[in-house]
């Protein structure tokens, strides 16, 4: 009797917390070569606040368009080696490809444009890849597991950027920047042919990318790609939708715009050099998003992502307030070190428990196309708060920006408590 196949990723939940975990890390090392790294590399050689957030807004440009990918996935699926893995693969080993084009970059200071042209391709195919993994996760997941999911996800992702932005700021200015591009190139081609070998379900085939009909689509009329969009929009302009996710994007466009006007405080103002605020928001964060990956998947599925959703929003309101309080005691880099620390311990956390809820109101037949949408307004966000965050320094210190990030994230929670707590609780989630 032939052993059955080891690597199947509905059948194993090991493996499920592997995967994603991995699938995750892969989209966090480039990220955080290009956001901190580079970002921090740029100020250091003395582009201006506007030039390092527009090259940062650049990068995450692509990903605020996921929603387009979305609806293909759903769409265009049930193939021999699965429904979202043919996807998966692809865009993997073209983003693989595209970070290579990289090496045409000699001087990334001189060649802004050039650089953020490559990063900007790479993307494309990155976003690609984020938006059918994100599918295969929804897919394969069971509801009650979601939540250590979303947990090794988030946790892939930040130590994934951990470490691209250390390794690759330590790599920039000892071996120069296109021995650091290889570096990651290499990485990322070892992780794409690893995922050949993972199967989705246990019929599925390791390559074969024909289409095959399931009994489903033999009774059933395929849906359009037009009444994928417009089920989708409904979706996504219903009340529930609305404000669930409008509390989520406006906490990320307050992380957004307060991390990077601190980084720009920190260096041009405080005069930190780049590698040390590189490999301190990257190298010591990797055992912190551990511990967070971990108690925070576990206290997700049993506290309920909405309960640790408000907790998470209040805390990183009131530390906002008492660190930017502080902002005289910033001199001393052990406070400021610190308080830097402290600070990459709630991106984590509040995205734990953001993305169960997401999953949770995503509606059925359109799980995929509504979460990538989901993730893609998110990212938008980011990208909105890197791009406003170098023209808002023009005019207000850092420590006024994090003092009203940290009022507004409490009146959010206020909104939350108050105002849009029946609506989410008709889901099933409790606050």
């Amino acid at each position: 009797m032939t052993a059955a196949y080891p690597l199947v990723l509905s059948k194993s939940r090991p493996l499920r917390l592997v995967t994603f975990f991995y699938l995750y890390f892969m989209q966090g090392l480039p990220a955080g070569f290009a956001l901190t790294a580079l970002a921090n590399f740029l100020l250091a050689e003395e582009l201006s606040a506007q030039q390092v957030g527009t090259f940062v807004a650049l990068v995450g440009l692509p990903w605020t368009v996921q929603f387009i990918w979305g609806p293909f996935i759903d769409r265009f699926q049930h193939t021999a080696m699965g429904s979202r893995k043919p996807w998966v693969v692809v865009s993997q080993l073209c983003a693989c490809l595209a970070s290579l084009a990289l090496l045409l970059v000699v001087n990334p200071a001189q060649e802004i444009y050039l650089l953020s042209a490559c990063f900007f391709l790479h993307s494309v195919f990155a976003s690609i890849q984020d938006a059918s993994v994100d599918a295969m996760a929804i897919s394969v997941t069971p509801v009650a597991e979601r939540g250590r999911v979303n947990a090794c996800m988030r946790g892939g992702m930040l130590i994934g950027s951990s470490l691209g932005g250390a390794v690759m700021a330590l790599c920039l200015r000892s071996w120069g920047f296109q021995a650091a591009v290889l570096m990651q190139g290499l990485m990322l081609l070892a992780f794409t042919l690893l995922t050949f070998f993972i199967k989705e379900n246990e019929q599925d085939a390791l390559l074969a990318f024909r289409f095959v009909r399931n009994d489903q689509q033999a009774t059933n009329e395929q849906p359009t790609l037009t009444s994928i969009f417009l089920k989708l929009f409904t979706a996504l302009l219903s009340k529930l939708s609305l404000r669930t996710f409008g509390v989520i994007a406006l906490v990320y466009i307050c992380l957004s715009i307060f991390v990077r006007s601190l980084n720009v405080y920190l260096i041009q103002e405080l005069h930190w050099t780049d590698t040390y605020l590189s490999t301190l928001s990257s190298s010591y964060v990797v055992v912190g998003a551990t511990l967070v990956m971990v108690a925070g998947g576990i206290l997700s599925d049993r506290m309920g992502a909405g309960k640790l959703l408000c907790i998470t929003i209040g805390l990183i309101g009131g530390f906002l307030l008492l660190f930017n309080l502080m902002a005289p005691l910033w001199n001393n880099q052990a406070v400021s070190s610190t308080g830097l620390l402290v600070w990459y311990m709630f991106d984590p956390s509040f995205s734990i428990a953001a993305m169960p809820i997401l999953m949770n109101i995503s509606q059925k037949g359109i799980e995929a196309a509504q979460f990538t949408t989901y993730m893609s307004l998110v990212n938008f966000s980011d990208v909105v708060g890197s791009y406003v965050s170098g023209y808002i320094l023009s005019w207000l210190s850092a420590p006024t920006i994090g003092i009203l990030c940290g009022l507004l994230m409490l009146a959010l929670l206020f909104f939350l408590l108050f105002i849009a707590r029946p609506a989410i609780q008709k889901t099933g989630m409790t606050l």
